[in-house]
């Protein structure tokens, strides 16, 4: 496969078997992550791989944090869901931002949006090595509701926790979902 097909065979996986995901293929699914382009090189994604029972408290964790959302009025989106996932998949790799070394300076937001993008390409590459690889893979963004609660079981002070990918093998073969076309998100101009 080469990497035009890995972007269009790429899928958001939400079923998946229940064998586990051998560590080699795990490797060699982060080895490739690591290869993603960042502002300045500065690399600045960390990733924690939970399996077993380090997986299972994390969505506990993530549980948690939904029914807090939900007491206080609050509406969990999808999270529901994505715990379901989280549960099924027998890896789920939790990504931070490191420290962006400009705390409390005035350039500290600029240089924090330059670590998310550079972590956003590292997931992006993990998604695609996972495809590549038949692993089935699910870009998560709701562990936001219960950041804190990730951050201080996993113990990454001073990290900014960006996301999670779930990964396994895959128990379904969605189809393509639809694109906008070109036309609608892509301007063109040839003078100033």
């Amino acid at each position: 496969m080469n990497t035009l097909e890995a972007i269009r065979a790429r899928r958001s996986i939400r079923r998946f078997k229940p064998a586990a995901l051998e560590r080699p293929v795990i490797e060699r699914i982060l080895e490739a992550t690591i290869q993603a382009p960042s502002g300045k090189n500065r690399q600045p994604w960390r990733f924690v791989v939970l399996t077993g029972k380090g997986k299972d408290r994390l969505v506990e964790i993530l549980r948690a944090g939904i029914e807090t959302i939900r007491a206080a009025g609050g509406d969990p989106g999808s999270s529901p869901a994505t715990a379901r996932v989280m549960e099924q998949a027998p890896v789920t790799v939790v990504v931070f931002s490191a420290p962006t070394g400009a705390e409390g300076k005035p350039w500290q937001e600029q240089f924090l949006r330059v670590n998310v993008q550079s972590v956003g390409g590292a997931i992006q590459t993990m998604c695609l090595a996972a495809t590549e690889l038949g692993v089935g893979s699910l870009w998560i963004a709701d562990v936001y509701y219960a950041e804190r609660q990730i951050v201080d079981w996993i113990g990454r002070p001073g990290e900014t926790l960006i996301g999670a990918v779930s990964l396994g093998h895959p128990d379904e073969s969605p189809p393509a979902r639809s694109r906008k076309p070109l036309a609608q998100v892509v301007e063109w101009r040839d003078k100033a």
